[in-house]
């Protein structure tokens, strides 16, 4: 990511996960006008759309399908210029406005701070949180900047600092009004003099510490991020791209992709506690490796650390997502995972937990000990399971044994745990990832995956793992 001077942060509210509107065509007789209203105002808002307010069906049809290609491009969907409902369902998910083509943004020059020891204040208090609970809050989120940087942030309690933070209603003086709840959540200015670096967040949104609401830590240091200087990124695991997801409040480790823009900008700490930041996957990686793989209801989702890909038949791409903006309750990693079509449920596998999914949402009752499946109690973990439609039964893999668990009568099979090399020659002693298709198991080793016949019971072929993804 290319750190870049920042324009006001707001984050606007929409659908986080799915669209319930049919989005026709931008030329269709059938469309909705309020939906067309907001697209025309996302596209004036983040991509620089200059029209009058005549409505995005009477535009001039160059102007409003060059916005939307930019818009398609920036977020990797198909390049059509059409308001399609893919494009409209990413234009509805929660998000900051800073427009995210830099050449737009509100102020036309690279800004940053000329000095590394900075100060902030908090001007006043949210009623969400306690005051103890704020405080933290910024604290932590100037830490994720601190920690990688040679920049210091100390806290005054009166006076003019470089970063003033408050909250802030409807207009509060800066002439980026708030617009009550569900919509706009916060804004924050470049380096630079008088608003310069400050962030403002709204205070009729649901400020908190955990997932419920907005999560203050997380909006703030993206906030603050804007306020060092820097602009979105591409990259669906940065902190700085422009959708929000909650990623979870403990452990935070701010991404590869910004620790490279926030340097480039003030150069590299001394104190970094973890100098490993998460890198996000490249699909046609030759050495990429695979956590798990299931279907769900038609389409593959495959895991890789904190994100899944999805690959829908009719997609041309894979789109890759966090996991936590579908299942914020899941853990950021995944070992295992499989669908039963039959019950409608796909189980996600963690350590000695598992959990069971319908569509979007978690079973109640979830998630369970993995010990209550029949597997012992000394069981740590499940690397790889698949179900085999045509038998019943799903096949677990741990270590170099495997397991065979009867669905219909909810009981492991006898005879079990097997050796791996013994029933599957040729894989490898371990699988990572492992699915089945068309009468073929498909299991992931490192960067080999082998597919494997059912019925003939041998090995057919052996593909690069990205060859998942046509790569």
């Amino acid at each position: 990511m290319q750190p870049s001077l920042a324009a006001a942060f707001l984050f606007l509210l929409g659908l986080s996960y799915c669209l319930t509107l049919p989005i026709p065509h931008e030329d269709s007789d059938e469309f909705r006008t309020e939906d067309l209203q907001f697209a025309e105002r996302y596209l004036k808002t983040h991509y620089n759309l200059r029209s009058s307010p005549a409505g995005i069906r009477k535009k001039n049809a160059n102007s409003v399908a060059a916005k939307l290609r930019e818009m398609q491009s920036f977020f990797g969907l198909e390049v059509t210029g059409i308001l399609d409902e893919e494009t409209y369902e990413l234009m509805q998910q929660p998000r900051c406005g800073v427009p995210d083509v830099g050449e737009y943004n509100f102020f036309p020059r690279k800004l940053k701070w000329s000095k590394n020891n900075l100060t902030y204040r908090i001007v006043n208090y949210t009623r969400d949180l306690t005051r103890a609970e704020v405080d933290r809050a910024f604290k932590k989120a100037f830490k994720v900047w601190s920690e990688v940087t040679p920049l210091n942030f100390t806290r005054i309690r009166s006076g003019t600092a470089d970063i003033m933070i408050s909250f802030g209603t409807k207009e509060h003086g800066d002439f980026y009004p708030f617009d009550g709840p569900s919509g706009l959540l916060a804004h924050a200015f470049p380096p630079g003099p008088n608003y310069g670096g400050d962030a403002h967040f709204d205070d009729d949104e649901t400020w908190s510490t955990d997932s419920r609401g907005y999560n203050l830590f997380l909006v703030a240091a993206h906030e603050f991020g804007h306020s060092l200087g820097l602009e979105h990124s591409r990259d669906p695991g940065a902190l700085m791209f422009p959708i929000y997801t909650y990623t979870g409040n403990t452990g935070f480790l701010l991404p590869d992709d910004d620790v490279q823009g926030i340097q480039a900008l003030y150069g590299a700490g001394d104190r970094d506690p973890n100098p490993k930041h998460p890198k996000t996957p490249e699909k046609c990686d030759d050495n990429l490796s695979l956590d798990a793989i299931t279907e769900l209801r038609g389409e593959m989702v495959i895991f890789k650390d904190r994100f899944f890909w999805r690959l829908h038949p009719q997609m041309v791409e894979a789109e890759l997502v966090l996991i936590k903006s579908f299942w914020p309750e899941l853990p950021n990693k995944i070992d295992a995972a499989y669908e039963n079509p039959m019950k409608d449920h796909v189980f996600i596998f963690r350590g000695k937990k598992f959990w069971a999914l319908n569509g979007y949402d978690i079973v109640e009752g979830y998630p369970k000990k993995i010990y209550e499946l029949g597997f012992s109690r000394e069981m740590k973990t499940i690397d790889g399971a698949v179900h085999i439609k045509d038998t019943g039964k799903t096949l677990f893999f741990t270590g170099d044994k495997y397991w065979s668990y009867d669905e219909e009568n909810q009981v492991m099979e006898k005879g079990y745990p097997r050796l791996i090399e013994e029933e599957f020659p040729g894989i490898g002693n371990r699988v990572d990832a492992v699915y089945q298709k068309n009468g073929y198991i498909y299991f992931f080793n490192g960067p080999l995956q082998f597919q494997y016949s059912i019925w003939s019971k041998r090995i057919v072929r052996v593909l690069k793992t990205n060859s998942i993804f046509l790569c």
